[in-house]
C-alpha cells in the first residue's frame, strides 16, 4: 500500500524564493549573499531552497554544523560556511568535504591545521570575532590571535566575519560593531592579511544598519529574507513576499447547540447554536496555542473563521458562521495568503523565525515552481 496520505500541505513557493533572493542582491549590491539555510532551512526543507537561491544568485550558503552541510552538498555547488564554530569531532569531516571552516580559538585553530596536514589539504577557514554578541567568536583583546591562526599550515584565511545581537533596536552598538570589526580588518590588511570576505549583516542588518551593506564589507547574510518575513521591531527598507501556504482540509462540519463546551478545559461554551468546523492540525504540527479561543483564525473559502476552544495536538475547532456552503473536505487556508507568518508571532509574543522552524514533521512540504 502506498501513496500520500498527509492531511496538511505546507506549499514552498521556490519562485518566489528567487524573486527575493534577487531583490536582496539588488538592495546590497555589489555585496554578494550568503544564503543561511541552517536548521533544514528553518524547517522548509534546505534542498530544493539551495538549489533555488543558487540559480538566483546566491555567492555561498551557511549552515550551523557538519550534519548540515553534509545533507545540503548533494543539490549545490556553491561553497557551504559552517557558521559559528565547531566541534572537535567535526574537523575531520569538514576538511575532507571542503567545507568553510569557523575558527575562533587557539585549539580550534591547531586542530584545523593539524588534520589538514594529515590530509594534505588547505582548509578555507573564516575567523569569528565577538564585537558584542557574546555568544562566539575571538574577544578583541585577542584578536592579534588571528594573525598566528592563519599563518598557521593548511590553513587559508578565507573570511572575517561578526553577529549582530541587536541590529533591529539598538543602531548606534550596531554601527560600532560594524566600525569595529574594519577597523580590524584595516589592520589585519596592514600585516598582508586581507580577508577575500566580509561580513557582519544578518536579514536585520540589512534593513536597519546601512553602513553593514557597503564596501569594504563584502557580503551579507540571509535567512528570514529569503522567505519574505522581518523580524516584527525592526525597520523593513524594500518589499519581499512571503512564500508559504499551510492547507488544510475540513474533517467534520457540525451543528452544534447553545451551551455546547468545545476543547480541552471547555475553555469556549457556545453562546448561540454555532456551525462548528473540524480541522486536522493542531500544535503538533506548529499552530502556536496562543492561537487558541478567538485569538487566531483560518481562512474557509476566502473568509475569516475564528478559532473556538484550546488547540490540540491534532485538531482545531473554528467558527464557520460566515461560509454557511462550506462542507467536509473543504479547503482550510491555516497560514499564508492573507493570513502573515507576523501575525502567528505577534499571537504567541514570539518571531518569526520560531514559527517556521516550528511547523511540524508530519505537515507535507510541496515545493511549486510557478
Amino acid at each position: 500500500m502506498s501513496g500520500n496520505f498527509a492531511r496538511n500541505t505546507l506549499e514552498i513557493r521556490l519562485d518566489i524564493i528567487e524573486a527575493n533572493v534577487r531583490r536582496l542582491l539588488l538592495a546590497v549590491a555589489p555585496l554578494k549573499l550568503i544564503a543561511v539555510l541552517k536548521a533544514d532551512a528553518y524547517g522548509l526543507g534546505a534542498g530544493p531552497i539551495a538549489r533555488a537561491c543558487e540559480r538566483a544568485g546566491a555567492n555561498s550558503i551557511a549552515v550551523a554544523d557538519l550534519a548540515e552541510a553534509m545533507a545540503i552538498r548533494p543539490y549545490t555547488s556553491l561553497p557551504i560556511l559552517i557558521n559559528g564554530d565547531i566541534l572537535a569531532e567535526e574537523i575531520p569531516g569538514a576538511v575532507a568535504a571542503g567545507f568553510i571552516i569557523p575558527v575562533s580559538s587557539d585549539s580550534k585553530a591547531k586542530l584545523v591545521s593539524e588534520e589538514s596536514a594529515r590530509q594534505g589539504r588547505t582548509a578555507h577557514c573564516h575567523f569569528e570575532v565577538d564585537t558584542g554578541m557574546g555568544r562566539l567568536g575571538v574577544r578583541l583583546d585577542k584578536a592579534e590571535s588571528i594573525l598566528e591562526w592563519a599563518n598557521l599550515p593548511g590553513i587559508e584565511f578565507a573570511g572575517l566575519y561578526s553577529h549582530f545581537p541587536h541590529a533591529y533596536g539598538d543602531a548606534d552598538f550596531s554601527s560600532a560593531q560594524v566600525r569595529t570589526l574594519i577597523a580590524l580588518h584595516a589592520s589585519l590588511s596592514s600585516f598582508g592579511l586581507k580577508a577575500p570576505m566580509l561580513h557582519i549583516a544578518n536579514s536585520d542588518g540589512i534593513h536597519n544598519i546601512p553602513e553593514a551593506i557597503r564596501p569594504p564589507m563584502t557580503h551579507v547574510r540571509s535567512g528570514i529574507n529569503l522567505y519574505g518575513c522581518f523580524d516584527e521591531e525592526g525597520r523593513r527598507t524594500f518589499d519581499l513576499e512571503e512564500v508559504l501556504v499551510l492547507k488544510s482540509r475540513l474533517l467534520a462540519v457540525r451543528e452544534l447547540p447553545w451551551g455546547a463546551s468545545l476543547g480541552y478545559g471547555r475553555t469556549c461554551r457556545l453562546k448561540q447554536p454555532t456551525r462548528v468546523g473540524t480541522v486536522p492540525i493542531g500544535y503538533a504540527d506548529g499552530l502556536p496555542l496562543a492561537l487558541s479561543s478567538g485569538h487566531g483564525r483560518f481562512l474557509v473559502g476566502g473568509r475569516s473563521c475564528s478559532i473556538l476552544g484550546r488547540i490540540s495536538m491534532d485538531y482545531t475547532t473554528i467558527n464557520l458562521d460566515g461560509v454557511p456552503e462550506a462542507r467536509e473536505g473543504d479547503e482550510v487556508i491555516c497560514l499564508g495568503n492573507g493570513i502573515p507568518i507576523g501575525e502567528w508571532a505577534r499571537a504567541k509574543k514570539s518571531i518569526s523565525y520560531e514559527i517556521l522552524c516550528g511547523i511540524g514533521g508530519r505537515v507535507k512540504r510541496q515545493y511549486l515552481d510557478l
